[in-house]
């Protein structure tokens, strides 16, 4: 998948666990556990705005775009 999530870069430099960050952002451990390890199709924006609000840092810190190898070869 070209987007990679980079949320456990983030909290480690924040210094924040897992449990803290989903107590702050409201929702499940579990769900939370699978946004960062990059096991999910999707994540609301609400929830990337909490995420982004409690850890102080932008959209594009947690996301990043990895461009395929698809079609560099024309």
């Amino acid at each position: 998948m070209p987007i990679i999530l980079r949320l456990d870069r983030i909290m480690a430099d924040r210094k924040v666990t897992l449990k803290e960050l989903a107590e702050n952002v409201g929702i499940s451990y579990v769900n939370l556990s699978k946004i960062k390890t990059g096991k999910v199709q999707g994540v609301r924006f609400s929830t990337l705005e909490s995420i982004c609000e409690t850890l102080g840092c932008q959209p594009g810190d947690i996301l990043e775009y990895i461009p395929s190898e698809k079609g560099r070869d024309k």
